[in-house]
C-alpha cells in the first residue's frame, strides 16, 4: 500500500500551495472545483491537485481538465461522464471510488455492498484509472468510530482487489 500525504487547501490562499510544495508535500486536495481551478492558475508549484469534495456532473468537465485525481467518485453515472470527457481531452482520469464505509447517512459514497458494482463499472471504462478507495468517517468524539470505518474500508479494498485483480493501492481516509 502506498501512502500519499495531501492536505486540503480549503479556505487557504494559493500561496499556501507554494509553501506546501516547498516543504515536500506532493499533493494538495481541494473541496470545491472552482476554488481549485482558481488556485491552480495562481501557482506554479509542481504539485498534484486532487478533488476531494463531492463532484456534480455539471462540474465534471472542469474537474477533468484541472485535477490530477478525483477522490470522490460515487456513482456509475459520474464515471460515464468522466470517462467521456477524459476521452475527449485525450486523458486517462485517475480516481478514487468513494465508499461510505462508516454507513453514515450524512456522508456521500456508495454503501459497502454496492462497491463491487461501482468498481466493475469503473474498470469497464477505457479512460478511467482506479487508484483505490476513499471514505470519510462519521463525526464522533470516539476515535474508535474512525478506526472501525477505516478498517472497514481496508477490508472492502482487500476483498475487491482479490475478487477483481485490481491493484487499488491507495486508500484515502478522512
Amino acid at each position: 500500500m502506498k501512502l500519499n500525504f495531501s492536505r486540503s487547501t480549503k479556505s487557504h490562499p494559493a500561496g499556501a500551495v507554494e509553501l506546501a510544495a516547498r516543504y515536500g508535500l506532493r499533493a494538495v486536495g481541494e473541496n470545491r472545483v472552482q476554488e481549485g481551478v482558481d488556485k491552480r492558475a495562481q501557482t506554479s508549484a509542481a504539485i498534484a491537485w486532487e478533488l476531494i469534495g463531492h463532484l456534480q456532473s455539471n462540474k465534471a468537465r472542469l474537474a477533468v481538465r484541472h485535477f490530477d485525481r478525483i477522490q470522490s467518485v460515487d456513482s456509475a453515472k459520474l464515471l460515464d461522464v468522466l470517462d467521456r470527457i477524459a476521452a475527449e481531452t485525450g486523458k486517462t482520469q485517475a480516481v478514487l471510488l468513494q465508499v461510505n464505509a462508516g454507513l453514515d447517512p450524512a456522508k456521500s459514497g456508495v454503501e459497502p455492498d454496492e462497491a463491487p458494482r461501482l468498481l466493475d463499472a469503473a474498470l469497464a471504462h477505457a479512460h478511467i484509472r482506479v487508484d483505490g478507495l476513499m471514505t470519510i468517517a462519521p463525526l464522533s468524539e470516539d476515535p474508535d468510530v474512525a478506526r472501525r470505518t477505516f478498517a472497514n474500508l481496508r477490508a472492502i479494498r482487500d476483498r475487491l482487489a482479490a475478487a477483481t485483480g485490481a491493484r487499488l493501492a491507495e486508500l484515502s481516509m478522512e
